[in-house]
């Protein structure tokens, strides 16, 4: 059976193990930072359980900008808790879990819960390959992304409501 729902604070180190089996080292977040981002603004991580094991979550913080900025992730503080654009820092289900529909499962929850929130939209960057994915779910290609995140060239993409 599958469940989303809010994470809690005995959800933050399996989504830290997530996080490192499916995003190179360069790029993940670190336990110490999922705990940090997690102390500051916990309404913004959502996990998804399968037979009541944690398999995949979501999480980001908001901000005002409608494009991602890397001091987002390196700066918890950066978070404006009515702020207007919620966004996508990770998505991330267990390798065994994917090809499901899971990740946008997730996804289509986080932006309803951002829409029933009151923000204007849903900002994320992604990679090349997964450009026509979040365009399937309604995101505009902004352009390539200012972010040097792990060193790799991101793309800004925004579904404003």
């Amino acid at each position: 059976m599958l469940e989303i729902r809010q994470a809690n604070a005995a959800d933050v180190n399996r989504m830290a193990e997530i996080e490192m089996l499916c995003f190179p080292a360069t790029e993940a977040a670190s336990p110490a930072a999922f705990q940090q981002r997690f102390a500051v603004f916990p309404e913004c991580f959502v996990v998804l359980e399968h037979d009541g094991q944690v398999i995949g979550f979501i999480n980001g913080c908001v901000c005002n900008d409608q494009r991602i900025m890397d001091r987002l992730y390196e700066d918890v503080q950066s978070h404006i808790t009515d702020g207007d654009y919620q966004t996508v820092f990770g998505i991330a289900v267990l390798p065994e879990f994917q090809r499901r529909g899971y990740a946008l499962m997730l996804l289509e929850h986080f932006i309803k819960m951002s829409r029933s929130r009151g923000r204007k939209g849903v900002i994320l960057t992604c990679k090349d390959a997964l450009i026509p994915l979040y365009e399937k779910g309604g995101f505009k290609l902004l352009g390539v992304s200012d972010s040097v995140h792990g060193g790799v060239k991101w793309n800004d993409m925004a579904l404003l409501f």
